[in-house]
């Protein structure tokens, strides 16, 4: 069995980490799947999924990380006018801190529940807001 759901959100910053484990760990139950997969998959290219531990010190950390990684100010060849957008491209950093985070996380389901480590809790990295975006929560098994 597969059970597919959107979830909505609104990015309130340039770079904000919100954390979805409740609503996950709700639509795993609500999914009536006992045993198997749940996927949680951004719709977005300057967004991410992040498993780690729900610290704000550690969200200041992995923000001052990615932003030493890819610079918010540098000349990216991104940064040009963009004929298809009709517009000048300037979220260059938000693309390439996309492809740090990854767009996914696979967690297990046992018993009906979202199977988490101890301190683990499900981002969802925005790095290019304010925005509205969408992730998908697909739980996949019997």
């Amino acid at each position: 069995m597969v059970k597919t759901t959107t979830i909505e959100l609104l990015s309130k910053k340039e770079f904000e980490l919100i954390k979805i484990t409740g609503d996950v760990r709700r639509l795993v139950e609500e999914s009536g799947i006992q045993n198997g997969v749940v996927y949680v998959i951004t719709a977005h290219t300057t967004t991410g999924i992040i498993v780690n531990e729900s610290l704000s010190c550690l969200e200041i950390d992995i923000e001052e990380m990615l932003e030493r990684m890819v610079p918010t100010v540098y000349p990216y060849a991104h940064s040009h006018f963009l004929p298809s957008y009709g517009a000048t491209g300037g979220n260059a950093p938000g693309h390439l801190k996309s492809l740090l985070a990854g767009n996914h996380a696979v967690l297990p389901v046992m018993d009906g529940k979202l199977y988490c480590g101890r301190a683990q809790d499900i981002y969802f990295a925005e790095f290019d807001g304010v925005q509205s975006r969408k992730v998908f929560i697909t739980v996949m098994g019997e």
